[in-house]
């Protein structure tokens, strides 16, 4: 292994193994068992030698993107592409938040590659007439969207605790950019789906104002629970 590539390597472990992402050019140095003058030398300074570490951990997911045969139907391909990008987020918390940290100066290749990815497949879309926006304004919607609930559901766990508000965004998102027959059509397929969780939703809020429901405090807690439950899991049994 070159001295370039073991620095990479050790890098990237230090920011997956530390609490915030944040790790120091003398503690890279001192496991890769380099002087600082190595480090500077293949990578400029901190920025550079962590932009590369992010170009190095998403290349791996590109990767799969590269080699993904189009679908005959784009709009299927974006939604597996935003779900993906979030489950590779969540399995890569501290890596995805360097990409797209505020301190990184010059967005790392891997951010641009990814962002004409999603282009070329909203091109696609619109060549199919299902694009309500030119696609390079419909990549910016997306994009923004899907790295916001991305960084969302990484950055604040215990605040956003259901994964599944990614899929809510996602629908909402391509509401917005997609023809409405496109969104008629998975309006049409989740209809039955959607019935249970909203009568869920509507019952447990008028259970939460009622006073006299006859119940006690225990079986009201229990009964808010399942509620709940059914509110935000029963459309996925679909």
């Amino acid at each position: 292994m070159s001295t370039r590539a073991r620095i990479l390597e050790v890098a990237a472990r230090l920011v997956a193994e530390s609490p915030n992402g944040d790790v120091s050019t003398r503690a890279v140095c001192d496991a890769a068992q380099v002087g600082a003058p190595a480090l500077y030398r293949y990578f400029g300074d901190k920025e550079g030698l962590l932009s590369a570490v992010v170009d190095h951990g998403f290349d791996r997911y590109l990767e799969t993107k590269r080699q993904r045969a189009p679908q005959d139907d784009p709009i299927e391909d974006l939604r597996k592409g935003w779900d993906s990008h979030v489950e590779f987020a969540l399995d890569n918390p501290n890596l995805y938040r360097l990409m797209y940290s505020p301190a990184m100066r010059t967005p790392p290749a891997a951010a641009l590659e990814s962002h004409e990815i999603l282009t070329r497949d909203l091109r696609r879309a619109a060549a199919d007439g299902k694009l309500r926006l030119a696609p390079e304004a419909a990549a910016q919607v997306v994009m923004s969207a899907n790295v916001g609930v991305a960084l969302m559901l990484v950055a604040r766990p215990s605040t956003f605790t259901d994964r599944d508000t990614s899929r809510r965004v996602r629908d909402s998102v391509h509401a917005t950019v997609f023809t409405p027959e496109v969104m008629a059509d998975s309006a049409a397929r989740a209809a039955t789906r959607t019935q249970l969780p909203t009568a869920a939703a509507q019952l447990n809020v008028l259970l939460g104002r009622s006073a006299e429901s006859g119940l006690s405090t225990a079986e009201v807690a229990l009964m808010t629970e399942w509620l709940r439950r059914l509110s935000t899991t029963a459309e996925n049994d679909g």
